[in-house]
């Protein structure tokens, strides 16, 4: 597969490096457009893929374009592309924000698909939900899963109106698993606990807990029901949770977070 990134940074890095790492393409047969010489020093050092300040330099023969620049950035980052792309070619945005019918608009080309991945993607233990129009099928789509594959998790929905749904979920639930874990340290050093051993404690239970909710296979309710014994230590953490309102404080931050990303969208 052939990659082009119009974008070099965090997340355009570590899909090209995911990549290479799991050979869905050769360093030979990547190109990065970035303006920044020194991102575009430092990609083609690290990993041996080619680098250019032009978008349609970067594009040209490639498989799969990659849009990885920030929304602000975009129109003019991706000009260039506009009647240079050929119909076997395929555009896939992670931008936050910018709907099909936009880059649709400013690439002239119908075949778009567009991700949202999340922070943890950076280490290949994310969540990208994508989508697709009806001009990328069969083998185009294939190589769309393989590549976002290599980012952690992914999944194919069938309307844009979920990638916002998305956004809100997995796109901004990593801060919220942040700030989870912050809260608890806090807390933790509160009744006692030095900080570098509190942090190592939250860390770890978040991270494991996690992992025993996937292999378990069970309803979260069901695994909290698990570990929470009848006038225990669980039971009246619980309570406070539920009585401070936790449940409804979620609720309404994926439903503001939802609307918010409604709104960027236009």
């Amino acid at each position: 597969m052939k990659l082009a990134f119009i974008g070099g940074g965090t997340m355009g890095e570590a899909i090209a490096a995911g990549a290479i790492a799991n050979k869905v393409a050769a360093a030979g047969d990547i190109a990065v457009c970035d303006v920044a010489l020194a991102r575009r020093e430092h990609l083609s050092s690290r990993y041996g893929v080619s680098v250019t300040e032009s978008a349609s330099e970067a594009a040209s023969g490639a498989d799969l374009i990659v849009l990885a620049v920030k929304p602000q950035e975009f129109a003019t980052a991706a000009g260039g592309l506009k009647g240079s792309l050929t119909s076997g070619q395929t555009v896939m945005s992670i931008m936050a924000g910018v709907r099909i019918e936009t880059i649709a608009e400013v690439t002239g080309h119908a075949a778009i698909v567009r991700a949202m991945p999340n922070t943890p993607a950076t280490i290949g233990e994310g969540m990208t939900v994508w989508t697709a129009t009806a001009a990328v099928a069969g083998p185009a789509r294939e190589s769309v899963r393989l590549l976002l594959s290599v980012l952690g998790e992914e999944a194919a929905v069938d309307d844009e109106k979920y990638i916002d749904m998305a956004t809100a979920v997995s796109g901004s639930g990593p801060a919220y698993v942040f700030l989870l874990i912050e809260a608890l340290v806090d807390a933790a050093v509160e009744i006692g606990l030095e900080r570098e051993m509190a942090t190592r404690m939250v860390l770890q239970t978040v991270k494991g807990s996690a992992r025993y909710a996937e292999d378990s296979g069970a309803e979260p309710a069901a695994l909290r029901e698990q570990v929470t014994s009848p006038g225990g230590t669980t039971e009246a953490a619980l309570r406070e949770l539920e009585d401070a309102g936790v449940r409804a404080a979620f609720a309404r931050a994926v439903g503001a977070a939802y609307e918010r990303a409604k709104e960027l969208g236009g």
